[in-house]
């Protein structure tokens, strides 16, 4: 029994070391698993590294070919560009768009760090840590930017809409504006649609637009409404037998329409102009009271006697005797120095006295359009733009110190004077002719002529919005004696579209229905001798 004891405990002690054995099997296969990483982790090198992106591309752990297969997908994307409400797709392709993916990844690849950096991106990749900062590569990238402009250029020609061009209405004598417009900024555009085309995703540009203001007409639309309107009233203004003449300043801007304004014209009593302006020209004293009313004579009420005696005073100023020849060749001499050349008056007016002067000096030269015969008067002549010359110059010497004193620079006019020419001729209270084209009470300094074929009447309007313009009208045609209701109502209506013209916010939509058969007789406005005063021509009315 005792044998068989010590048999047993011997064999006990020979038991295999299971712990130390189960140890090391452990230790070999952490081993061989850590191989196994190792060299699954050395293969990755093939692979950009896990913290890098490209072009703003997540790339990190892909083969390069995989990578620019996502670079390509990304940027190969249309642009989308909206004009207004309508989406255009840009192809880059169109535009010579290439990504210049070798160079990126180049530079992607040469961010790993190897000598610093393996074992711990090692063990990076055994936790399956992210990066905790991704490093970007700059898009690099080109395109042909004149292909682009070319494109946008193509777009704006499509869907670029200009505003439209004013309108007139006949029926109201009024402008209308045309339609609003748009068009493509194509140079505040380029640089949009090149930061989206550098742009993986947001691909969409709204194209800068630029609304075109609709146009609300120019002098050019009030020009093309004045011919309508005669033709529309069955009055051929550059005919054979009929002529229409019509000048327009806009005093503020010095725009102008003229329609055949170097046609010569009969200048009737509108040839009295040029006698005011003489006058004053050799006057270096107050304006005598009695011939104050001379001129209140020959410029309300078209007092042929009066114009003739102004017309000898001139003579006797300007040449020391009173002869009313002299006074011709002087007034001529200067209608043609101030810029008025195809303007002349070479004879006395016409009295129908028995034992009046007659005779007259000769014509100057002058040039009107000899494309038109109007039957004018050989001893007094003038144009709508020679007309409109003279008003011009006074207002500007009036306003400005310039005008009339600028043609004569010693002394011949004053501000006064001019002024004091304008207020005589804002009494001429026709009614009619131009001062029947314009809201009533509104202030004209006007002078009008007419004889048996042809009517004109030249002034300056004063509007309340301040829109000042000088507007000479002249027609003609073929009669043996004027009718009231034919001509003065179409010299109305030109007056009422130049008024409409300069005041939209105010126009006369209609022709005024209060105006006399003809024109009102002067004695209802001219003022009475010694209550005139040129400094304030209708001040006589409070008296």
């Amino acid at each position: 029994m005792t044998v068989t004891g010590l048999g047993t405990r011997q064999r006990k002690r020979r038991r295999l070391p299971i712990i130390q054995i189960l140890s090391v099997l452990m230790l070999l296969a952490a081993i061989a698993m850590f191989v196994i990483e190792l060299v699954g982790f050395s293969q990755q090198q093939e692979r950009l590294p896990a913290d890098v992106s490209v072009a703003g591309v997540r790339v990190g752990n892909l083969l390069p070919r995989e990578a620019t297969t996502y670079l390509d997908e990304a940027y190969s994307q249309p642009v989308v560009l909206y004009y207004r409400e309508n989406p255009i797709l840009l192809d880059p392709s169109v535009v010579g768009f290439r990504s210049n993916n070798e160079v990126m990844l180049a530079s992607a690849r040469s961010t790993r760090d190897v000598e610093a950096s393996f074992w711990l991106r090692f063990i990076n990749y055994l936790l399956g840590r992210e990066a905790a900062a991704v490093i970007d590569i700059p898009l690099s990238a080109d395109y042909q930017q004149n292909l682009l402009e070319q494109y946008l250029r193509d777009i704006a020609a499509r869907y670029n809409r200009s505003a439209g061009d004013a309108e007139f209405d006949l029926q109201t004598l009024t402008l209308r504006s045309g339609s609003g417009g748009y068009v493509l900024d194509v140079d505040s555009a380029i640089p949009l649609v090149d930061a989206a085309l550098r742009r993986p995703d947001n691909r969409v540009v709204e194209l800068p637009i630029t609304e075109a203001v609709a146009q609300g007409g120019n002098i050019e639309t009030l020009r093309a409404m004045i011919v309508a309107y005669l033709d529309s009233q069955g009055f051929i203004y550059d005919g054979q037998t009929s002529v229409g003449s019509v000048f327009i300043i806009d005093l503020t801007t010095g725009e102008e329409v003229n329609i055949l304004g170097d046609v010569a014209f009969s200048a009737a009593s509108t040839a009295k102009v040029e006698i005011l302006i003489d006058y004053f020209r050799h006057l270096w004293f107050p304006v005598p009271q009695d011939e104050a009313y001379l001129m209140a004579n020959s410029l309300l009420c078209s007092n042929n006697s009066s114009s003739n005696l102004m017309m000898e005073i001139i003579g006797e100023r300007s040449g020391g005797q009173r002869d009313i020849f002299a006074g011709l060749q002087d007034m001529v001499e200067n209608t043609q120095y101030i810029g008025a050349e195809n303007t002349y008056i070479t004879a006395p007016f016409v009295l129908g006295i028995e034992g009046q002067q007659f005779g007259s000096i000769p014509a100057p030269q002058t040039s009107p359009n000899a494309n038109f015969n109007t039957s004018a008067d050989p001893y007094n002549q003038t144009t709508a733009e020679d007309m409109g010359t003279m008003f011009t110059m006074m207002y500007d010497c009036a306003n400005y110190g310039s005008g009339l004193m600028a043609a004569y620079p010693d002394g011949e006019f004053t501000q006064t004077e001019c002024r004091q020419m304008l207020e005589l001729m804002s009494a001429n209270d026709l009614l009619r002719l131009l001062q029947g084209g314009i809201p009533e009470g509104v202030r004209i300094s006007h002078k009008n002529g007419w004889i048996s074929d042809m009517v004109g009447d030249a002034g300056i309007v004063y509007p309340p919005n301040g829109r000042n313009y000088v507007i000479a009208v002249y027609l003609w045609e073929q009669a043996e004696f004027q009718d009231f209701n034919r001509l003065w109502p179409l010299v109305e209506g030109v007056s009422r579209a130049a008024w409409n013209y300069f005041n939209p916010e105010t126009p006369l939509v209609a022709a005024r229905t209060d105006l006399p058969e003809t024109a009102q007789a002067c004695d209802n406005f001219l003022p009475p001798p010694e209550l005139l005063d040129l400094n304030n021509i209708n001040g006589w009315r409070s008296q």
